[in-house]
């Protein structure tokens, strides 16, 4: 039976590894958007030290306003692991074993080929006053307490650990418990425009939209996503309107918009790839196969990526991609020039349909005055042509490999579709 009506949630992490950022918190940013998916808004995000008086104030403030507090992380069988034992008496318990986790335990030991230690028996130890979230891929079992009308959930810091209970055992049973309202997200991702020309353009639309909805402009390096969020009771409604708003917000930036779909580029460019039967090569200098990495990292892109030179010195692109040295010597590394025979030659090298060339000065030296750091140019080739384009980027070494992968990735998807 659901027994409250609204969801005010926290997501509270704990481990000094995330304070002196020896680990990126990944965690909170999946429970989330996957809490968003119920039609649930986390309102704070806090992270604690493994300190029994950091956790103590954290879930003491936090439980003020909210009704589910998430934590991960502490639930090891090391000394540093102190969320378990706080928990017990925090919430006035005693610790058990829990037969069940035991014998998942010790499986887990046995088909590892390891000796089950005295220590390790602490993971099947949990307070008598939580119900156990059982972790099928783990050895640390998830609980679930409630205390005044409040449900505490504590999950394992490690993330596929984390996220599996949650999937099958914590998400399932908070929708249960609570009810919640409809949310609808609309996800366009435009190329080619900055933040406030945007914005410029869709005044009236925003102006039109109803007292339940929102548009966020979320700018990252090269892209720009427009989100649109509509909230309420009855969830056929919301995601009608959400879809009718949707139609007009995408005609609105038809010119500039890569995807209506929440995802990366590297996959809606493999997408194009794959519904065309065609195949993509690179000749890689400054970006060092970052490019590469980028589409590889889509699942079943073996059926168009052939591979990739990562042409960083002047004798590979001499060599390997056949570049004139005459070219390389009067015009350098970083010119149009270039970039075309490296485009066209690497097609030809890695026998595909199209290839992508880069190469630029990222930064921080190796600049000129007439090729400052953040010059990079690009080619595109494909059997009937070789399109060429010079970018000018302005940030540090690590943003501009970032913005030529993006912008690469682009290049190539906006040649396909002759906007180029």
């Amino acid at each position: 039976m659901k027994s409250v009506s609204s969801v005010h949630a926290v997501i509270v992490t704990i481990g000094d590894e995330l304070l002196i950022g020896q680990t990126i918190d990944t965690n909170s940013a999946w429970l989330a958007r996957e809490l968003n998916k119920i039609g649930i808004w986390v309102s704070r995000r806090v992270a604690v030290a493994d300190d029994s008086d950091a956790i103590r104030k954290a879930l003491d403030e936090e439980s003020r306003n909210a009704n589910l507090i998430i934590m991960t992380g502490g639930l090891g069988p090391t000394a540093d692991d102190i969320t378990k034992p706080f928990l017990c008496q925090y919430f006035n318990g005693r610790m058990i074993i829990n037969e069940e986790v035991l014998a998942h335990v010790k499986q887990i030991f046995e088909k590892r080929n390891r000796p089950f230690l005295e220590r390790n028996l602490k993971q099947a130890e949990v307070p008598d006053v939580c119900q156990v979230l059982f972790n099928e891929i783990g050895t640390a079992p998830g609980m679930w307490f409630e205390q005044d009308g409040k449900v505490y959930i504590s999950l394992p810091g490690v993330p596929f650990e984390m996220e599996h209970i949650m999937e099958h055992v914590g998400l399932p049973r908070i929708s249960e418990q609570f009810n919640t309202p409809a949310i609808a997200h609309r996800t366009v991702i435009t190329a080619g425009m900055g933040e406030s020309f945007i914005a410029e353009r869709l005044v009236d639309f925003e102006a039109e939209l109803p007292a339940y909805g929102s548009l966020a402009y979320l700018p990252g390096l090269g892209m720009v996503k427009l989100r649109l969020t509509l909230s309420g009771i009855d969830h056929d409604a919301i995601n009608n309107e959400a879809d009718r708003l949707f139609e007009i917000l995408k005609n609105k930036v038809s010119d500039i918009a890569v995807t209506d779909t929440d995802e990366g580029i590297e996959v809606v460019l493999g997408r194009m790839l794959k519904e065309r039967g065609l195949t993509l090569g690179l000749a890689e200098s400054c970006t060092a196969g970052n490019i590469a990495a980028a589409v590889t990292s889509v699942p079943g892109s073996s059926a168009w990526f052939n591979g990739s030179v990562v042409s960083y010195a002047y004798e590979v692109k001499a060599k390997v991609l056949q570049v004139p040295q005459e070219v390389l010597d009067r015009t350098g590394a970083v010119s149009e020039e270039t970039v075309y025979y490296m485009a066209s030659n690497a097609r030809t090298l890695l026998d595909t349909d199209i290839a992508l060339s880069v190469s630029g000065i990222l930064g921080p030296d190796g600049g000129t005055p007439d090729k400052p750091v953040g010059t990079v140019w690009m080619a595109v080739a494909d059997a009937n042509r070789v399109v060429t384009k010079k970018f000018n980027f302005h940030y540090k070494r690590e943003q501009n490999t970032k913005m030529a992968v993006y912008a690469g990735l682009d290049f190539i998807r906006r040649f396909m579709l002759g906007l180029v």
